[in-house]
């Protein structure tokens, strides 16, 4: 099961011709094996041009499979101390979603998929997060 990263989307939908679309391409023939988070889908929707985007984003999107958070508030915590624990080794992450998307993987045990170089830096601090990238 895959988790993809807004970084993707933005790519597919754009339809950019990129190794990393063509694999997410490929995930999509095969039910079931896709999903996204609700903050992804926020970020997803923020992206929309137009009033008549955003309801296409939305009716696409919406359909998705959703991983969500089994306890709020301990996986909140959780996705903090991943980004302390970066900061504590030196580790710069851009953005605290991209460490709620790390824990949301870490907790459902998904394979996160993703064209974002913060996530290769979090696998440094959280080893068990499983990553597919093509990232040089």
């Amino acid at each position: 099961m895959y988790l993809v990263d807004t970084s993707v989307w933005v790519d597919y939908i754009r339809g950019s011709e990129t190794v990393v679309v063509e694999f997410l391409d490929n995930l999509l023939l095969m039910p079931m094996v896709v999903g996204l988070t609700d903050q992804i889908y926020m970020e997803i929707l923020q992206g929309a041009r137009s009033e008549a985007g955003f309801e296409k984003l939305q009716r696409y999107f919406s359909t998705q499979i959703f991983y969500r958070f089994k306890d709020f508030q301990l996986s909140h915590e959780s996705a903090a101390r991943l980004f302390f624990k970066c900061r504590c080794q030196g580790i710069t992450v851009r953005s605290s979603n991209d460490c709620l998307t790390a824990q949301y993987a870490l907790e459902n045990e998904l394979i996160l998929l993703h064209h974002d170089k913060d996530f290769i830096q979090l696998g440094k601090i959280a080893p068990k997060l499983q990553q597919k990238h093509f990232l040089d």
